[in-house]
């Protein structure tokens, strides 16, 4: 059982601190059921064991891994052979495309009142483009945009928290940041800044 997250550290007196967002279950949408399902029937591989194999491969590709081998150390621990590699690359692409229009909304409007905000994502190479390409208006509100396949380090690694927060021009200590997983909160409040676990639009207002 995973320890406890520790406490967020104070956030700094003064102007009101940097908020830093992270994106997949945030103001994205993580897969949905029929996603999956069209990537498993690509892969010719479903359930736990593909997914098992997705997963454990993927760190490598946040950070900057190419497309193709990663699809390949997937197969590697699955012990199979995919016959379409570029399908699977266009389908595993199209399921990291949807957004949370209502989280979008607040970024914006965090924006339009001056505030500073940053992105802060463990994403692919090949899916940066695409994303900003149908969400770009919004995107550009940021005042920093950090990829972890763009930087070579993905959460929870400090250096990711380090180079976000150098891209904004602020400190560690005290800037608010929000992610959906527990693992990247406690890194983060480990790293200084005040970091919740993302739970709702309503939560951040209320913060």
């Amino acid at each position: 059982m995973p320890s406890p997250i520790p406490a967020a550290a104070a956030a700094p007196s003064g102007p009101a601190p940097a908020i830093v967002f992270d994106l997949y279950g945030v103001i994205a949408r993580t897969q949905t059921g029929a996603a999956r399902r069209r990537i498993e029937e690509l892969a010719g591989v479903s359930g736990e064991p593909f997914w098992d194999a997705y997963w454990a491969c993927r760190p490598a590709y946040d950070a900057g891994q190419e497309s193709a081998a990663y699809w390949a150390d997937v197969a590697g621990r699955l012990g199979v052979r995919f016959a379409d590699v570029p399908a699977l690359v266009e389908a595993d692409l199209d399921s990291w495309c949807d957004v949370d229009e209502e989280m979008v909304g607040l970024v914006t409007g965090l924006a339009d009142r001056g505030r500073t905000i940053g992105l802060l994502s463990n994403i692919i190479g090949d899916l940066v483009p695409r994303f900003e390409a149908l969400h770009g208006g919004w995107l550009d509100r940021f005042d920093a945009r950090t990829y972890s396949c763009e930087i070579g380090v993905a959460k929870p690694d400090p250096e990711a928290y380090r180079i976000c927060c150098e891209r904004l021009g602020v400190p560690v200590e005290g800037t608010l940041f929000f992610d959906d997983s527990e693992r990247n909160v406690r890194a983060a409040r480990e790293a200084g800044m005040a970091a919740e676990l993302f739970t709702s639009a309503d939560q951040i207002r209320a913060l």
